[in-house]
């Protein structure tokens, strides 16, 4: 491909009704990937695997969403996506009844892997999301299909210790399965036929996502204050189960995963970036998201002892991050309409990786600093993503339109 040209998008058919089947689609496909996370004591008994085994469930499910992420997500490019999505989640379907029905950890740390290469629908609606909606109101609707998303991320952590201590581990995955059937159903029935943006072979269209890359500077740029705010979200996410578990609070896990609730206010509060997108406020309001990141962490230093500040800081947090990521997908979205699921892939991929050293720096960081460590880290990323914001916002990070890559 040598290049991808911008043209006008498709006739706007997105209802709030569509929006919202999207954006439950989008939640339940991406918490699928979390629901192993807080059951991994109930499964190595159960399976009679020890616990570190049954620890590389998580990973098994990240590196599949990875590779589901990279060779999956550009097909909604050349494919039909009413007939891509709908088969990707049956095919999720498959794999979450295999791991209803694991006789083994061995058999399960397959199907799990199966299942994060599969449960990329919500990747692949995103993107269509921005294709279906008019220009006007796009900002809206991706903001509030990617806060779908975030909350599926949220909620699927608590849900599944709920269900799990009802009726077992396997009922959550049963239960999944389910409902990831009756949203094909749904999606197949709602999305309109669409042709392909562009033809290409299968090994072009995947080297077409490095080319974009490459070519693109508004995608490289944006690529890094995006992995930069999912290492620092992934960061404090996993050092803060380390700070409510030990002392002074000594919180068992069922509790530390209510906590998580606290930062739906952040993902539903973000949401309306979509709208400052919008209004043509993209890049100002990432900068406000970003300062307000700085000063969350500032805060965070002093929360170590109390409960409440913690609260503060997991809603202001989720703002900030939740926000500066809708913002950073719709300006992405805007580079090109033929190349927005490559596109995509990109931004996610990256984010995938800024988490991945998020959680790994966490760990390190914790041993040796405790909170403390993590707070002036988080500050020192923000406001490393605030720079290159303020390099960035008069040139590198402003699509022109009718670029190409």
């Amino acid at each position: 491909m040598s290049g991808i040209q911008v043209r006008s998008d498709a006739p706007a058919v997105m209802t709030r009704g569509l929006t919202f089947l999207f954006a439950v689609a989008g939640g339940a496909a991406v918490g699928n990937l979390y629901w192993a996370q807080p059951l991994l004591d109930f499964i190595a008994d159960d399976l009679h695997a020890p616990t570190a085994v049954a620890g590389w469930l998580v990973t098994a499910t990240q590196v599949g969403y990875a590779i589901g992420i990279l060779l999956i997500v550009p097909l909604g490019d050349v494919v039909d996506r009413r007939r891509l999505i709908p088969l990707m989640m049956l095919s999720a379907t498959a794999a979450l009844v295999a791991c209803a029905l694991a006789p083994s950890i061995g058999f399960l740390l397959g199907a799990i892997a199966v299942l994060g290469v599969t449960t990329v629908a919500g990747q692949i609606l995103a993107p269509l999301a921005g294709d279906l909606s008019d220009v006007a109101v796009r900002g809206r609707v991706v903001g509030t299909v990617v806060s779908g998303m975030l909350t599926g991320i949220l909620l699927s952590r608590t849900i599944s210790g709920l269900v799990a201590g009802f009726a077992g581990w396997r009922a959550i995955f049963a239960a999944a399965a389910a409902l990831t059937v009756v949203l094909a159903v749904l999606l197949y029935r709602a999305v309109p036929p669409l042709e392909p943006k562009t033809r290409l072979r299968y090994p072009a269209l995947i080297a077409s996502v490095g080319r974009a890359l490459a070519h693109e500077r508004v995608l490289r740029w944006t690529l890094v204050i995006a992995a930069t705010g999912f290492g620092v979200f992934s960061m404090f996410w996993t050092a803060l189960t380390f700070l409510l578990s030990g002392p002074p609070f000594h919180l068992p896990v069922t509790v530390i995963g209510l906590v998580g609730l606290a930062g739906l206010a952040g993902a539903l509060a973000a949401q309306r970036a979509g709208r400052l997108h919008d209004r043509g406020w993209s890049l100002p309001a990432s900068g406000v998201a970003w300062a307000l990141a700085v000063v969350t962490f500032v805060v965070a230093a002093f929360a170590g002892h109390s409960l409440v500040l913690v609260l503060v800081v997991v809603v202001l947090l989720d703002i900030a991050i939740q926000a500066q990521n809708i913002l950073n997908q719709t300006r992405v979205f805007a580079i090109s309409h033929e190349a927005r699921s490559r596109l995509n892939t990109a931004l996610v991929a990256g984010n995938f990786v800024g988490g991945a050293i998020g959680s790994a720096a966490a760990t390190v960081l914790w041993s040796a600093g405790g909170w403390t460590a993590i707070s002036v880290a988080g500050a020192v990323a923000s406001a490393f993503a605030l720079v290159v914001w303020a390099v960035g916002r008069r040139g590198p990070l402003v699509a022109a339109s009718g670029s190409a890559v």
